[in-house]
């Protein structure tokens, strides 16, 4: 689940899919594989450089072999795709290697690589530094690739659903990085290198396998939105109750037996402790909206005990958070 502010505007993100076209080719015959002479087969994919290859239809055992050429397709970038706003979406193209024409463009600010198969990417990635968007979700990277630690422009980076267990130390390079996705991964340990972001103000870490927060977590003092659903966190975690600048605390499907008392933190307008083992609603001041099991009575309590009074809606983390975003 996703969704939070980019720390810019009261926004949320959408997920661009893009459906264009396959990689690979259809055998030309209808009948079932088990009728099909071993002799006569049809070859189909994508070659390793990314590119689509044709099919090439071979008659072996005889003196006849008709083999049609292999025609490759090179992935490209047509300046055409690149949007008024200076934004290039090549999601969901199967792309296992980003097309090289594509770093040529020095001046885009949104590239959206989402769903694709992306194990890595090349050094030429770092020319593109007005990058402020940088969607890499839905791939399959293991680590997070060099260059885009040199993308020092970078406010956005969505990294979700891939395979990721740590982050590089250079990460901290990335000074004006204020929204940062890293939901459905492998993390077992929260990385330290995200105490380090100066500007970081949202940060997604759903559907892990986190079981704590180090202690220095409470020096993030920019940070405003906390993603944590999907967890394996047996306990709140203390840190959190030093954070009184969070606005939003999201610790959905936990296992949590007991929530402390969170009055205390004065800018929190969000709490989700929904699906989790604790028995009754946690202790939040009456402006902050809770999100669980006797949630709406609460929330009709405090709205009456303050009066009717209306609360202006902070503009960088809005109350009404969603948890799948939908992107620009």
């Amino acid at each position: 689940m996703r969704g939070f502010p980019g720390g810019l505007a009261p926004e949320t993100i959408a997920h661009h899919s893009r459906l264009s076209g396959g990689t690979g080719f259809r055998r030309r015959t209808h009948r079932p594989l088990s009728l099909i002479r071993r002799s006569h087969w049809t070859q189909w994919g994508t070659l390793s450089n990314g590119c689509e290859r044709a099919p090439v239809t071979m008659r072996m055992g005889g003196a006849l072999q008709k083999v049609t050429a292999v025609l490759q397709r090179p992935a490209t970038v047509e300046p055409e795709e690149i949007s008024a706003d200076h934004m290039l979406d090549l999601s969901s193209r199967g792309l296992r290697h980003p097309p090289p024409p594509l770093f040529a463009f020095t001046h885009l600010l949104k590239l959206y690589l989402s769903g694709n198969r992306l194990r890595t990417l090349p050094e030429e990635l770092s020319q593109l530094q007005c990058l402020r968007i940088l969607a890499l979700d839905s791939n399959k990277l293991e680590e997070l690739p060099p260059p885009v630690c040199a993308l020092r422009e970078l406010c956005r980076l969505y990294l979700g659903s891939n395979r990721l267990q740590t982050l590089p130390r250079d990460l901290h390079k990335l000074e004006n990085l204020k929204a940062l996705w890293l939901e459905n991964n492998f993390f077992r340990h929260f990385p330290p290198v995200l105490c380090k972001l100066p500007q970081l103000r949202a940060l997604q870490l759903g559907d892990n396998r986190l079981r704590s927060l180090p202690v220095g977590l409470s020096s993030a003092s920019t940070l405003r939105g906390l993603w944590l659903y999907g967890n394996r966190f047996e306990e709140f975690p203390k840190v959190l109750c030093r954070m009184d600048f969070l606005e939003v605390i999201d610790l959905d499907r936990n296992r949590i037996l007991a929530f402390p008392n969170l009055e205390h933190l004065v800018h929190l307008s969000l709490l989700s402790y929904d699906h989790n083992p604790c028995c009754g609603v946690p202790q939040v001041a009456p402006v902050v909206t809770l999100v669980g099991d006797g949630a709406e009575e609460a929330n009709q309590q405090a709205q009456r005990a303050m009066n009717a009074e209306p609360v202006e809606q902070n503009e960088e983390c809005p109350r009404g958070i969603l948890k799948r975003d939908t992107r620009p």
